[in-house]
């Protein structure tokens, strides 16, 4: 399959879970299981797509970085043990590690408390040419912060500034901090994981009792599992607040990792292949010199020989 097949079944893949219109997004009209057409039995050759897709991002990448003109941003969010890591090994394996960087964002240092929210993320922003991925981000601050709202307080927010639209305001900002960023070049495209509580449940299960997974476990996160309902209605009015033309939401199904893969690798693909890609063309004194250089090698080879 060329390269223009695979962009544009690519580009068909993902179009289903994108969200740019957030105003009737409901996140109970995502099933966590979808895998529209797809069965368990094409899970084999899902892996060989996803394959050739990791082969086709890592050659727009290197045109990414060769044209040093954009940069592409993606965010993904979601519970724990929803895929968040794997999604990211298996779709960046095959690209160029000096043009990727990944930043997991944890809980805020107390130098990071002592700025603006938006701060530690900023700093972490990919530069042109490069893709930046954001294993959690700014948006924590509409999520976790909102479902433990004791978290505020460590903020350290001036009297007054704590209002009851804070969530509301919070979403404003970022939909301006994004329009800013794409406006100057910044790609920004945004996965929501959704993983069934009952998935959730057997893969906290299989950490547990499998030896090799016993490092992943937290018991922090089986915590946070009993605010689930909490954290959904967070997702969904993030969802809805931010989505936008510029700056999409994609809520992909995660119960199967396989299929999750392939959605988020689709959409990357998509989003790369949106920008006219292409290699810098030189100039003629560039041709110049490389023809003086090749000239050079040549006669150096026939003095050996």
């Amino acid at each position: 399959m060329s390269n223009k097949d695979l962009i544009k079944r690519a580009r068909k893949f993902a179009a289903p879970f994108r969200v740019t219109k957030g105003s009737k997004f409901r996140l109970k009209d995502v099933d966590p299981g979808d895998t529209l057409h797809l069965q368990s039995e094409d899970k084999p050759r899902a892996k060989e797509v996803l394959s050739n897709g990791v082969q086709l991002l890592a050659e727009l990448q290197d045109m990414l970085y060769a044209q040093d003109r954009w940069a592409v941003l993606i965010i993904l969010q979601a519970m724990d043990a929803a895929g968040k890591d794997g999604t990211i090994k298996h779709i960046m394996s095959g690209v160029n590690p000096q043009g990727c960087q990944v930043h997991s964002f944890k809980s805020p240092s107390p130098e990071e408390l002592d700025h603006d929210y938006l701060w530690r993320c900023m700093k972490a922003l990919p530069n042109k040419g490069n893709i930046g991925i954001f294993n959690r981000s700014y948006y924590e601050e509409t999520l976790v912060v909102r479902v433990h709202k004791e978290y505020l307080d460590n903020e350290k927010l001036p009297p007054g500034l704590d209002t009851r639209n804070i969530w509301k305001e919070r979403f404003q900002d970022i939909r301006n901090f994004e329009r800013y960023l794409t406006r100057n070049g910044v790609i920004i495209r945004k996965f929501f994981l959704h993983v069934s509580k009952e998935e959730q449940e057997r893969r906290f299960m299989e950490r547990i009792e499998n030896p090799e997974k016993n490092w992943k476990f937290s018991a922090s996160d089986v915590k946070e599992r009993q605010h689930r309902d909490d954290y959904m209605k967070a997702f969904e009015d993030m969802i809805r607040n931010t989505a936008t033309k510029e700056a999409p939401w994609y809520v992909v199904p995660a119960d199967n990792k396989w299929f999750t893969r392939l959605v988020v690798a689709a959409a990357i693909i998509d989003a790369l292949a949106s920008l006219d890609l292409h290699y810098p063309k030189v100039d003629e004194k560039k041709l110049e010199e490389l023809a003086a250089a090749k000239k050079t090698l040549l006669s150096e080879n026939r003095k050996r020989s």
